[in-house]
């Protein structure tokens, strides 16, 4: 895909969620690269970095708020949105999603028009056209 399409970087240790979110994200134009791990997804950053980041919360193997804090804090990152999804819906998962540093939070499942939608205000936060 070339790269002058919005790069987003999916953070999702699920292969099944992450394949159809990928592939949607494909759909809607987006360049996507999916990692599994918090060094992937720092690795990923200096290889290129992205427009916009999702990042699963809920992943087994490591800890996504603690994630979330590290790359909003980090002044390399720092200036990237991100979007934080999770099976969690209850208020202080989303408000601890909110702290850590997410601009917005998607409940798992999603609607595929809803995940558009809030790529797209990520997009305009980052200052990139689609």
């Amino acid at each position: 895909m070339p790269h002058d399409s919005p790069r987003i970087l999916l953070i999702e240790d699920e292969p099944v969620l992450a394949e159809v979110t990928g592939f949607r994200l494909e759909l809607l134009g987006f360049e996507v690269e999916t990692v599994a791990s918090s060094e992937e997804t720092f690795r990923a950053t200096q290889r290129r970095m992205p427009e916009a980041i999702i990042l699963n919360l809920g992943s087994p193997d490591m800890d996504g708020l603690a994630l979330t804090e590290r790359l909003s804090n980090d002044p390399r990152t720092s200036q990237i949105p991100i979007l934080a999804i999770s099976d969690r819906a209850g208020l202080d998962e989303v408000e601890r999603a909110y702290a850590a540093g997410a601009k917005d939070y998607l409940v798992i499942p999603f609607n595929p028009i809803v995940l558009e939608r809030k790529l797209g205000r990520l997009v305009q936060l980052a200052g990139i056209a689609k």
